[in-house]
C-alpha cells in the first residue's frame, strides 16, 4: 500500500531516535576510551615517577607469557595506594608482549566503600571476586590479583620481608578452573618507605571492622607527613621515604595433572616467599643494599 504521511512521520522519528541513538553510543565510547587512557596514563605515569624516586632494579623476563594468565603478586604497604600495585603499573607496557592485551586488576572492596572505586573502573580495577576473576580470564586478560589483602598490605615493619596470604587459596582455585598458568611477581622496599609499629589486628577486631569494612587491620604507623596515626597512612597516600625498591617476575607456574588448588597455593606462596628472602638477605632497612656494600666493603674486594 501507499504510507500514509502519519506513516512516513513514524519512519522518520524511528530513524532519527536510532541516529541519536547511535551518536550517543559513539560519544559515550569515545568519552569511555578517552577516560580510561586519562586514567591509564595517569597511574603507570605515576608508576614510574615512584620507580625513579625508589631506584627501581627489576629482574626477569623482558615480556610475560601470552594471556590469559593469573598475575599473582604480594603487598607493599597500604590499600588503593600501595606502591607495589603503582611499580608492577610502571612495568606493565614494557611486559606486556603486545600493545592491545588488557589487565582486569582485583581490588579490595573498601576501594569502593571509600568512592574510589568508580574511578579505577576504567582501566579495568574490579572488585576481588571468583567471578570477576574469570570473567577477565575468559576475555582473554591478564587479572592481576595480590591474595594477601588487608593481612599483607597492612602488615608490620617487622614482617616487611614476609609473604603473607593468610591461608587465602582462592587464587589457586581460579587458576584450576581457567586453566591458566600462574605468574608471580614480587616486590620489596615498599616496607621501608614508612615504620609501621602494628598491623592493629586486635583494635580492628575491637571496633567491628571485619563486619563493618571486611578489614581485619588498622596499621599504626608513623609516616610523612601524618606522624603518628592508628588507620590514616595507608588508606590515605603518604609520602614515602626513598627506600629502593626492587621487582622480580617469577617463571609461570603451571598446575601438575591431578594437582589440588591447595598444593597448587603453596607452591606459589612458596615460590614467592624464597624470592623475596634472596632480594631482602642483608639489606640495610631504606637504604636498600646490602651492609657490606654500605660500608665500601664491595668495592674494597673490587680493588683488592
Amino acid at each position: 500500500r501507499v504510507p500514509r504521511s502519519s506513516d512516513n512521520h513514524i519512519a522518520t522519528q524511528s530513524a532519527g531516535a536510532a541516529l541519536i541513538h547511535l551518536g550517543r553510543s559513539f560519544t559515550q565510547m569515545t568519552n569511555d576510551t578517552a577516560l580510561r587512557e586519562l586514567v591509564q596514563g595517569f597511574f603507570i605515569g605515576l608508576g614510574n615517577a615512584i620507580a625513579r624516586y625508589t631506584r627501581l632494579e627489576y629482574e626477569g623476563p623482558d615480556c610475560l607469557p601470552e594471556p590469559p594468565a593469573l598475575l599473582v603478586a604480594n603487598h607493599g604497604f597500604g590499600g588503593v595506594v600501595d606502591l607495589n600495585a603503582f611499580i608492577i603499573a610502571s612495568l606493565a607496557p614494557r611486559l606486556a608482549p603486545r600493545d592491545d592485551v588488557q589487565f582486569t586488576i582485583l581490588a579490595h572492596q573498601m576501594a569502593w566503600t571509600f568512592g574510589l572505586g568508580p574511578l579505577l573502573e576504567p582501566v579495568g580495577v574490579r572488585v576481588a571476586s571468583w567471578e570477576s576473576a574469570l570473567a577477565g580470564l575468559s576475555e582473554g586478560h591478564y587479572v592481576l590479583v595480590m591474595p594477601g589483602g588487608d593481612l599483607d598490605a597492612m602488615k608490620s615493619f617487622f614482617h616487611r620481608n614476609e609473604v603473607v596470604f593468610g591461608g587465602r587459596k582462592g587464587f589457586a582455585k581460579v587458576a584450576l578452573e581457567a586453566k591458566v598458568p600462574i605468574v608471580p611477581i614480587v616486590v620489596s622496599g615498599a616496607g621501608e618507605t614508612l615504620f609501621v609499629i602494628s598491623d592493629g589486628q586486635r583494635l580492628a577486631k575491637f571496633l567491628r571492622l571485619p563486619q563493618l569494612l571486611r578489614s581485619k587491620t588498622i596499621p599504626i604507623s608513623i609516616s610523612v607527613p601524618y606522624g603518628f596515626t592508628i588507620g590514616v597512612a595507608g588508606i590515605l597516600p603518604y609520602f614515602p621515604l626513598p627506600a629502593k625498591m626492587r621487582a622480580a617476575v617469577l617463571e609461570p607456574i603451571h598446575a601438575e595433572e591431578g594437582e589440588t588448588f591447595e598444593s597448587l597455593a603453596a607452591r606459589v606462596h612458596g615460590a614467592m616467599s624464597t624470592k623475596l628472602t634472596e632480594m631482602t638477605a642483608g639489606r640495610v632497612p631504606f637504604f636498600g643494599m646490602k651492609w657490606d656494600e654500605l660500608l665500601g666493603g664491595k668495592s674494597r674486594r673490587k680493588g683488592s
